[in-house]
């Protein structure tokens, strides 16, 4: 380690592929296996090579160090497991048994027994004579753990199930269900009460021992983000996904909160209740679905349409939903029972966007007809048909005063309707290609406008019909906008990612954002969702092509605007700006010079010494986030444990080579 700076770790170079490694208990001896069959094996305190040791005659896929540290273990593909000396560096035992490559291999807790697996069986042997004491069934192992205290095995498997064993009879206590796909990695709780689970299906679980019950713990999207959603009271935001998920971030700090699975295709829209406990979705699955926000139960599966269901709206009174699909029906759920009390026919092509109005007494529906139609939600009757527009009606929204509805078609032009009477007050014409959005500002006194082809953004007073600005500057083709809490700013975005804010007085860009890269479908355009918090704070959330929610705030210096990102969601990370480490505890030196390294200010509260002796916590780090309107570079803090490793070396080969599920 001599002459090593901060930032520069020393390396080992081999000419052939390391398969495994492990560093002992104490952190004094360092071991490497190789695809060639031997054994590096170093002193750390001055990584000098202490052995290389060879017997086994095929790659070394796995090594083990004993609990005191004396020995090590390695498991090979010529079907051997060997135990070694540390100090002296010789061969004490060769475990024979095994018909096939061994992946992996763990001591037992107490050191007494040492466990092998190939791909069909897990052996269990005296550590001192090396007889096999027991043999545990295979079903396609890919990973095997002990618990804590040495009594259990559980193991993943390719038939997609967890076994728990009992280490002194070998029977199989439990057999636990819930993945989709084979199970990769296994991994215990420190106490023993809970299994920690990878799978193939893209999921992680957490299993309760003692009950063999399990919650979805995965917290990111692997798809596309589709939609985004505040709560009523705007402390949590739900995004669906075309990954089929539907994840809940605490809107403050981006803490994910829950995973909502069940959907086995795309979620295409959400809506929350107004009491904030509830969450509609609906999919590509033909599925409406009711959710418990708090437990994340699915409490209703509601099932009658025979097509995508496009949008699902909650009423205001929280007590129906209403539902739109390509089968062209309209559908109204009772929330309690999940039953539904109308079935509103008559659209002649597939219905898109579904609202209710503001006294929760109507809904209003538009699709690929043309027409956009407001049905009494009480008797099911279609009060009025509305019709003018010669293309598909992609969006429609009702006025903050609930007297007018704006719509939006292919058909270039956007159009104003008076509710009672069914009348078309305005029609404004302007944009060279489909309307893809409209929005009313706050006040009421404006719509804003997007031309997905034309990619502008167009500004209309109401009364006098006038387009008071036109907003170019988009290189992409402009999905939606949205106007501020405030009003006097205007989003827009593309279906790839790319975003701007507009001063709505001086039609002026304030700030943008380059697209994410993603490439839309021709059939599938991507919707990119983006929301704005509450009025008394400039801050908006985003989703993207690449299944990232991020927030974003905005700050004002006189007359200049500018935009920072406040947290993003990551594969298990989130990325802040401007972290201070003032009175974070558990910090120790490598840390806190890698914080201090990003862009972090302020000092620890513990000395250093004692840092190793305290655990430092993301609820610490958030608490002392402070806003900031630098373009520092991101800092990612881990809200999860780290990674663990899926796979060896060995079995991503041989992956490469087979399929991936094994029969028995």
């Amino acid at each position: 380690m001599k002459d090593v700076q901060f930032g520069e770790l020393p390396f080992l170079k081999y000419d052939h592929a390391v398969e495994s490694y492990a560093y002992s208990a104490d952190g004094t001896s360092f071991a490497v296996a190789l695809s060639d069959g031997k054994i590096h094996v170093y002193a750390t305190s001055n990584w000098e090579r202490m052995w290389i040791l060879s017997g086994h005659c095929d790659r070394v896929s796995s090594i083990v160090y004993s609990p005191n540290g004396d020995r090590f273990v390695s498991g090979s593909y010529d079907s051997t497991v060997r135990v070694w000396d540390v100090v002296a560096g010789d061969c004490l035992n060769i475990f024979i048994g095994h018909t096939g490559n061994i992946y992996r291999i763990a001591y037992s807790p107490r050191g007494n027994v040492i466990a092998s697996r190939d791909r069909n069986e897990i052996a269990l042997w005296d550590a001192e004579s090396g007889i096999c004491v027991r043999k545990l069934a295979g079903y396609g192992v890919y990973s095997a753990a002990y618990s804590p205290q040495g009594d259990q095995i559980v193991t993943g498997c390719s038939d997609k199930e967890v076994r728990l064993w009992d280490v002194e009879t070998g029977e199989c206590r439990q057999t636990m269900t819930g993945h989709t796909d084979a199970v990769k990695k296994v991994l215990y709780s420190p106490k023993g009460d809970y299994i920690a689970t990878a799978s193939y299906d893209n999921t992680v679980r957490l299993w309760n021992v003692e009950s063999g019950s399990s919650r979805m713990v995965s917290n990111h999207h692997r798809g596309a983000v589709m939609n985004l959603k505040y709560s009523p009271k705007r402390s949590q935001v739900a995004s669906c996904s075309q990954d089929s998920t539907i994840q809940l971030w605490d809107a403050l700090t981006g803490v994910h909160c829950l995973a909502l699975t069940g959907h086995s295709g795309c979620v295409n829209q959400i809506s929350y209740s107004p009491q904030e406990n509830q969450l509609a979705s609906c999919g590509d699955d033909n599925t409406v679905r009711l959710w418990d926000v708090e437990s994340g139960t699915c409490l209703h599966v509601m099932t009658g349409h025979t097509n995508i269901v496009n949008d699902v709206a909650f009423s205001p009174q929280g007590d129906q939903i209403a539902s739109v699909s390509w089968d062209k029906i309209v559908r109204i759920w009772n929330v309690s029972t999940g039953e539904c009390r109308h079935i509103l026919i008559g659209h002649s092509d597939g219905v898109r966007v579904v609202t209710y109005s503001g006294q929760g007494n109507q809904v209003a529906s538009s699709g690929l007809d043309g027409s956009v139609r407001l049905w009494n939600v009480e008797t099911g009757d279609c009060q009025h048909i509305l019709t003018g527009h010669s293309g598909d009606t992609r969006r429609i929204v009702y006025a903050p005063n609930g007297n007018q509805i704006a719509s939006v078609s292919d058909d270039t032009t956007i159009r104003l309707w008076d509710i009672k009477t069914g009348v078309c007050t305005h029609i404004f014409f302007g944009h060279q290609s489909y309307v893809a959005r409209v929005v009313y500002s706050p006040q009421g006194y404006q719509v804003a406008s997007a031309g997905y082809y034309d990619k502008t953004v167009r500004i209309w007073d109401i009364e006098s019909g006038e387009c008071r600005h036109t907003l170019v500057g988009h290189q992409q083709y402009i999905h939606a906008v949205a106007y501020s809490p405030r009003g006097d700013l205007i989003a827009s975005w593309s279906d790839v990612g790319e975003a701007r804010l507009w001063n709505v007085a001086t039609g002026e860009c304030i700030w943008n954002l380059s697209h994410d890269g993603s490439t839309p479908s021709a059939n599938n355009v991507l919707s990119h969702p983006f929301v704005w918090m509450p009025p008394d704070a400039d801050s908006f959330i985003t989703g993207d092509g690449r299944g990232f929610v991020k927030r974003w705030d905005v700050t004002k210096d006189g007359d200049q605007y500018r935009v920072h990102m406040h947290w993003r969601s990551t594969i298990g990370q989130l990325t802040f700006e401007d972290a201070c480490v003032q009175g974070v505890q558990g910090l120790n030196d490598l840390h806190r010079r890698l914080l201090k390294q990003r862009g972090a200010t302020g000092e620890p509260s513990v000395p250093l010494r004692e840092a190793g002796k305290k655990a430092m916590t993301m609820a610490s780090v958030i608490s002392n986030l402070k806003s900031s309107s630098s373009n520092t570079e991101a800092l990612n803090l881990s809200l999860t444990s780290p990674a663990v490793s899926i796979m060896s070396h060995s079995e991503q080969t041989e992956q490469a080579m087979n399929a991936r599920t094994i029969e028995n």
